[in-house]
């Protein structure tokens, strides 16, 4: 099949090495706001260069991944449902909430073949806690803890757009909640500390935040963030029930070093989101070329992104005001 990747920065690049190496992919199209960068990757990995997203999805291509700034995410994801092409595009759908519930509504009945892109659900061991919730072998699931913290801060230009780090980075331990467990959010209690950097002070974000998750089955979830982990990248859940507890990420790269005194040194720590979730990458690109050969539905739906995104909201409000913060607030208010 022939695949238009839009965008080719940092995560825009890394796919295009990954949809080259599927077996699925006969030809991949690029294109990125600088014709620069459409000339380097394409090089690099072998790809046909387009000259803008519009030439890109009028190309003959299959389906379309959308890897390009947030604020691109909505146009690239209509045009590429008006024309009838599949689109995988990268979290999150929108760069306001408002502008996700719009294009939910916009799309309702005809994004059957749009997957947004969180790439825990394709992690073999977060797969495998699903499944245990699934089974009912841990019993009645109660406590749900997800965490990601970055080995280091993204750059200040970034951080001034992202949304805050509830949007750019907690969305991901939010949407494996839900995914895991099965459940919905209903509740979010958030707090965090900026640390005193005038980055994050300047600009109302936080460099470590914690939020406390009330599901609609009275399950709590707890999720912790930070911008900044000085052993490595971090990523991992924990599932606890009645019956069982099952844990996600406590693999040889899991950066964090135990101090009984018999205990093994450590490995060497995963370093970024690209090594800890390589395979969880190559395998959600390759449920999308099943979503664009009409094999599989969308496995992470509009409706999905939403849901994650209502709950990062939530908590960003909550850390503002200081309050318990219900989801149906945030997707209900005028």
């Amino acid at each position: 099949m022939r695949i238009g990747l839009a965008g080719l920065g940092r995560i825009g690049a890394f796919h295009a090495r990954t949809l080259t190496d599927l077996a699925a992919v006969d030809s991949l199209v690029v294109a990125d706001a600088v014709p620069e960068v459409t000339d380097r990757v394409s090089r690099s990995v072998g790809a046909e260069p387009a000259p803008s997203p519009d030439a890109l999805l009028r190309s003959g291509i299959d389906g379309l991944v959308v890897a390009a700034a947030t604020g691109a995410h909505p146009t690239l994801v209509r045009a590429a449902v008006d024309a009838g092409v599949p689109v995988f595009c990268e979290k999150p759908v929108a760069g306001t909430v408002d502008e996700a519930l719009r294009l939910r509504a916009e799309l309702a009945g005809r994004d059957a073949r749009v997957q947004v892109g969180f790439p825990r659900r394709f992690d073999a061991a977060f797969v495998a806690a699903r499944a245990a919730v699934e089974s009912g072998e841990l019993g009645r699931v109660h406590t749900v803890r997800s965490t990601t913290l970055d080995p280091a801060p993204p750059p200040a230009a970034y951080l001034a757009v992202s949304g805050g780090i509830f949007h750019d980075c907690a969305i991901h331990d939010f949407d494996a909640v839900r995914w895991v467990t099965g459940r919905d959010v209903a509740e979010v209690y958030a707090t965090g500390d900026d640390g005193g950097d005038p980055v994050y002070t300047s600009i109302g974000d936080a460099h470590t935040v914690s939020s406390i998750l009330t599901l609609d089955d009275g399950a709590l979830g707890v999720a912790s963030n930070a911008r900044c982990n000085a052993r490595g990248h971090d990523v991992r859940l924990e599932v606890h029930g009645t019956a069982d507890s099952v844990a996600a990420g406590h693999d040889g790269g899991l950066p964090l070093r135990r101090t009984e005194p018999d205990a093994p040194a450590p490995g060497m720590p995963h370093t970024f989101f690209m090594d800890r979730l390589a395979d969880a990458f190559r395998a959600e690109l390759a449920a999308f070329t099943e979503v664009v050969a009409g094999k599989r539905p969308s496995p992470c739906t509009v409706a999905d992104a939403v849901a994650a995104s209502l709950v990062a909201e939530a908590a960003t409000r909550s850390r503002r005001e200081h309050r318990p913060v219900r989801v149906d607030e945030v997707e209900n208010r005028e």
